[in-house]
């Protein structure tokens, strides 16, 4: 995978100068070697030096840093943890889901932290969340699991009716939204890159454009392999999200599914007044397959979701979809009126990783030696962050509040092998597809008959 990063996302072709890393040359021995070069694999680096400064990190990325979902995503670091919370309760119990939404608070709680104790500057602002119903159907749906969340104890999320969500962000077909201030924005390139100029201050060793061909599992140590060289490491982290993929020990625990946004040019003072939008908050909607939608530093907005693609074996070549980007610009005029005949100057699309329980994980793989992460779900900018010091505690032998919580650890059901997989995951999108047409089927803003 040789293109240039700068084709990926206007946060890649937009956010430098980049300075690359040169590639790994030679062969070196180190005491943990992380596989990939997202948020989780430079925050595990981060992490391990933070606590253990005379540790040998070495980052292998096979591209550049953040050319993943990294690099790619809206920049929402918000509390979002799999699909819905009702889904995690039933699937899991109330506790694990009530320690699910904390892990995630703690999770929002930490990017912002690292913003402000390294001076990262990737535009970071902290704006709320508005999750919104534009149907009577999803009106219930969100009002139920705000009194879910609301019983099990959960802080900081009310619904409003709505007037007040209208008051925040105008759009005729808002119906009333699920509030939390808990959500920040930022750039998701810069961040990443962010990231790595103070994982290397700390010691770490990050390689770009260093793909890593075969992992050799001996009694004492890792060997991997790279086109110039290898690595030999006593801990391993593989921090591989949707191109686990690629890593037979992993590969099943996740499919990559595709997700696209499109990006307008900068909004003109007047257009945005029609919208209001003073707090520059967060918007997601409520389908299975959301609308995710923000407004950028200056001041375009983004839009993203409306559905997904999903690939067959090892096909990681879907980062385009003309129907969606088509979907996606008839949506800002159906959400936003005013913003028909704006310009769109960017479409981009890339992978995120979907256990087939929906739900996050990470923990160990054969023995502590070894620990990974996937699952972000597409919500990954703050998790993968938290996901990085957890992994870090992992292999440091650390026991914490978030080393014990869920998603830690837990068992995750595979997908079947090919050609069922894809069979299995068009026949989950079908199924949510189908469910949001119901849930449409007397059109967006419409009043309950």
């Amino acid at each position: 995978m040789s293109e240039d990063y700068a084709s990926k996302s206007f946060w890649l072709a937009n956010s430098g100068p980049y300075q690359e890393n040169p590639p790994l040359g030679g062969d070196l021995k180190c005491d943990v070697a992380v596989i990939g070069g997202g948020y989780a694999g430079i925050a595990t680096a981060y992490f391990l030096k933070r606590a253990e400064p005379s540790l040998q990190v070495v980052v292998l990325e096979s591209e550049v840093i953040g050319f993943g979902a990294s690099g790619r995503n809206a920049g929402f670091a918000m509390t979002t943890f799999g699909l819905m919370m009702s889904l995690t309760k039933s699937f899991f119990g109330a506790e694990k889901t009530c320690q699910s939404h904390r892990y995630m608070e703690r999770a929002v709680d930490l990017v912002g932290e690292l913003v402000a104790e390294h001076h990262l500057d990737c535009d970071y602002e902290r704006t709320g969340f508005l999750r919104v119903a534009t149907t009577p159907a999803y009106v219930k749906r969100i009002r139920k699991e705000v009194e879910m969340a609301q019983s099990l104890g959960l802080e900081g999320i009310e619904w409003i009716d709505a007037k007040a969500t209208r008051e925040r962000v105008y759009s005729p077909l808002y119906m009333g939204a699920w509030w939390e201030p808990r959500c920040a924005l930022l750039n998701p390139a810069k961040l990443a890159w962010e990231m790595k100029r103070v994982a290397m201050e700390f010691g770490a060793q990050i390689y770009e454009r260093t793909p890593v061909s075969e992992i050799q599992r001996d009694a004492d140590v890792f060997k991997l392999t790279t086109p110039g060289g290898s690595v030999t490491a006593g801990r391993l982290v593989l921090a591989t999200n949707a191109y686990s993929l690629f890593i037979p020990q992993l590969r099943r625990k996740q499919v990559p599914a595709w997700t696209y946004i499109v990006l307008t040019e900068p909004l003109e003072p007047e257009r945005l007044a029609e919208i209001g939008w003073q707090g520059r908050e967060g918007v997601e909607d409520y389908r299975n397959f959301v609308h995710y939608y923000r407004l950028t530093a200056d001041n375009r907005l983004l839009m993203g979701g409306s559905d997904v693609t999903l690939s067959f074996g090892g096909d990681m070549d879907k980062d385009s979809s003309d129907r969606t980007f088509a979907m996606l610009e008839r949506d800002i005029v159906a959400f936003f009126p005013s913003l028909k005949g704006v310009q769109i100057t960017d479409r981009w699309g890339g992978p995120v990783s979907i256990p087939i329980d929906m739900t996050p994980a990470l923990g160990y793989m054969g023995d502590h030696r070894a620990v990974y992460s996937l699952g972000c779900m597409g919500h990954g900018v703050s998790l993968m962050h938290l996901n990085g010091q957890v992994l870090a505690d992992l292999l440091l032998e650390k026991k914490t509040q978030w080393t014990e919580s869920f998603p830690v650890g837990r068992r995750v059901m595979p997908w079947p092998p090919e050609p069922i997989r894809y069979v299995a995951g068009q026949a989950i999108r079908g199924y949510m597809r189908v469910e949001d047409a119901w849930c449409e089927r007397k059109g967006l803003g419409s009043p309950e008959r």
